[in-house]
């Protein structure tokens, strides 16, 4: 790894204020306070890894927090952080869960409103992995983010080693093949998360996974229109009828699910400036809805405002 950024030379007064830029160049735009009264130390390296953006950061003791205003400044939502506890303690604070994690230990954060604090001389590895790699096969981030990955999972160390070892060889490998050993990391990382998940959750770790899978296949399909239970059934390789159980264990029937992760969506896109540009039809159908009438009247239903008000109403609030 390259050494981005080290405070060994910089003034004191100086030193925390060239930490914090460059945290948020590199990483993710975050309020960041100095917990101690001490001149802050840091040490950030960096190596890009095929897909991976991987960050080795050694630092004093800090108060991280991403706001909502934060989040409004980056285009990383398509990413998660993938982080490994080396040295210290971390505690994550994210979607109303709080995890402490030690040495070997590893948390999922998603781009959401988070805290993140660390203990002196903590050392940490953040992995930026693509969104999909992970929700492909366990569904929604927020399933299994900012939950503590302990290291009393065998597992869990071999994740740590696997990518320690690829950060210290990866600038030998050529490109192709920096390519499968991120794939390889990636089915470690799902593999650990689905095992943490398994012991979250009463039910057997293979309807976990089968759930999870079933909700990952529906946010890659929302917007065919076509797209049904029984299609859904037939792509994660169980009956109508299991995958009806299955959700219904969790108090939705699975129609209802496709339908309201529709509607979630279509309020996301109503109300992001980057789909301002598209008429209320082409972006029904771009969530699945047949027909404009059809997705209009959904709406209101489930939101109390149809989409043009909506969509307003989301403008308003923007400015």
């Amino acid at each position: 790894m390259k050494v981005l950024l080290s405070t060994d030379g910089l003034s004191p007064e100086n030193s925390f204020g060239h930490w914090r830029r460059t945290i948020i160049e590199r990483i993710v735009p975050v309020e960041l306070t100095n917990l101690s009264d001490k001149p802050f130390q840091g040490t950030l390296e960096v190596a890009d890894i095929g897909p991976l953006l991987v960050s080795r950061i050694l630092h004093g003791a800090i108060r991280s927090e991403t706001t909502s205003e934060t989040i409004r400044r980056h285009a990383k939502q398509d990413t998660l952080h993938v982080c490994i506890v080396l040295d210290g303690v971390v505690t994550s604070t994210q979607n109303d869960r709080e995890a402490v994690q030690s040495a070997g230990e590893i948390v999922v954060l998603d781009h959401c409103p988070t805290v993140i604090a660390t203990a002196a001389d903590s050392r940490v590895l953040f992995i930026e992995i693509p969104r999909i790699r992970l929700e492909q096969l366990l569904g929604p981030a927020r399933i299994y983010s900012a939950l503590t990955i302990g290291s009393n999972l065998a597992s869990t160390s071999l994740v740590t080693i696997f990518f320690n070892e690829l950060i210290r060889i990866h600038s030998h490998l050529s490109p192709e093949t920096a390519d499968r050993m991120v794939s390889v990391g990636s089915d470690l990382l799902v593999a650990v998360i689905a095992e943490r998940l398994a012991r979250e959750m009463p039910e057997p770790l293979y309807q976990t996974v089968v759930l999870q899978r079933a909700k990952a296949c529906v946010e890659n399909n929302l917007g065919d229109p076509s797209f049904d239970p029984s299609r859904l059934a037939a792509a994660v390789g169980i009956s109508v009828r299991r995958l009806q159980q299955l959700f219904q264990e969790k108090g939705i029937h699975v129609s209802d699910w496709i339908w309201r992760r529709r509607l979630e969506v279509s309020a996301l896109r109503l109300a992001d400036s980057g789909y301002a540009h598209l008429q209320l039809g082409t972006l029904a159908y771009g969530c699945g809805f047949g027909s404009q009438s059809h997705f209009s009247r959904r709406f209101k239903a489930h939101f109390g405002m149809t989409p043009n008000e909506y969509r307003h109403a989301s403008k308003m609030r923007a400015l």
